[in-house]
């Protein structure tokens, strides 16, 4: 197996496998980290060659062949089912990889995945961008240190509204081409993610109900949820319900996390991302993202003056930057690897399987 190439966080050699919205979204944060952006593949030479040109790509290949050029680091933003294999054969090639979710259709491959890359020295990144909205990196640190006290009660939703129609449709309806999960393994996972990240606790066990609100969709028939709902149990005891929609009208993005502690509660909502609310007995406060008054972990993320907002590119951008510098040979804190794509796999099979038996079901600590 090649040995992987040590990196100037600064200058990585890129290529980008794919031409969709997360390709653009992935190539403007390498812009901001001075990738070298070497290459770029996509469903056909003329997509890939068009791509190319719009986004300032050196040249426009064929898969096979971006991932053979010896690349320093791919990001594979290809759809679902063909993650697994990109990935697998970026990593054999000396790559360091960045694979969008689901980093697999099944727990199992996923697992798989997340072990060969740590045993090649290359444990990749997964973009569970959430993470690095300061205000999240505030609420994790007040949960680590203790402010909060223990965590008792959890609630969360991450609700859109893009397949609210019957008219509506994508790719990722049917599970033969995204998956046997749609919205759960889509926006789910951002959530959980989110959940376990900022709590410092892993979900134990879970019941879970979903639906298909539309069981036809441009002709064909949909395979997949549409909403989720999940009651969920923490290792340390907490309790809590998560709702998982998309196809909630007026919601493009809403997702929201609120984690009651002993002594406080903390409520992050990603549309506001630059404030995190504090609920206490006696009193609450409202924290503004401000560099000079948050925690290390939060003003590391936050290159922007109070009273700038700062949002989803902000927080990808930072991403990215993390996982070159994982290439590089440094540990970002907090940088989501394949091990918690693989989590996040775990999780959804354990939603598929609850909602199935309609059952509680116990969620591995792996």
């Amino acid at each position: 197996m090649p040995t992987p190439t040590v990196l100037s966080p600064r200058s990585p050699r890129i290529g980008m496998l794919g031409a969709g919205f997360m390709a653009r979204t992935h190539t403007a944060a390498a812009r901001v980290a001075r990738a070298d952006l070497a290459a770029l593949a996509s469903s056909s030479p003329e997509t890939a060659s068009r791509a190319a040109a719009e986004l300032g790509y050196a040249s426009a290949t064929t898969a096979d062949e971006l991932i053979a050029s010896g690349l320093d680091v791919v990001h594979v933003c290809t759809p679902n089912p063909t993650h697994v294999d990109y990935a697998r054969a970026a990593l054999r090639a000396g790559a360091h990889v960045i694979c969008e979710k689901p980093l697999a259709t099944s727990a199992a491959e996923a697992r798989e995945l997340a072990a060969e890359a740590e045993r090649a020295g290359r444990p990749g990144a997964v973009p569970f961008v959430y993470r690095y909205h300061p205000m999240v990196r505030e609420a994790r640190a007040r949960i680590a240190e203790g402010e909060a006290g223990a965590v008792l009660t959890i609630s969360g939703h991450y609700l859109q509204d893009w397949l609210l129609d019957p008219g509506d449709d994508d790719w990722r309806v049917s599970s033969e081409s995204g998956g046997p999960s749609r919205a759960f393994a889509d926006i789910g996972s951002h959530l959980v993610d989110l959940l376990e990240f900022v709590s410092g606790d892993r979900i134990a066990r879970l019941a879970a109900v979903t639906r298909t609100v539309h069981p036809e969709r441009g002709g064909r028939a949909v395979t997949t949820e549409d909403t989720a709902a999940l009651a969920v149990e923490l290792a340390g005891g907490g309790i809590g319900t998560l709702l998982v929609s998309q196809v909630a009208p007026g919601r493009k993005n809403g997702l929201t996390l609120e984690i009651a502690g002993s002594r406080e509660s903390l409520r992050f909502e990603q549309e506001d991302p630059e404030r995190l609310w504090v609920g206490r007995r006696g009193h609450s406060l409202l924290l503004r993202r401000d560099p000079d008054t948050l925690g290390a972990d939060a003003a590391r993320l936050s290159p922007l003056p109070a009273g700038h907002p700062q949002g989803y590119q902000d927080a990808f951008n930072a991403f990215v930057a993390d996982a070159y510098a994982a290439a590089a040979g440094e540990t970002p804190a907090g940088l989501p690897t394949f091990a918690d794509g693989a989590r996040a796999a775990v999780i959804t099979d354990a939603v598929l399987a609850s909602a199935s038996a309609g059952t509680w079901v116990e969620v591995s600590a792996e």
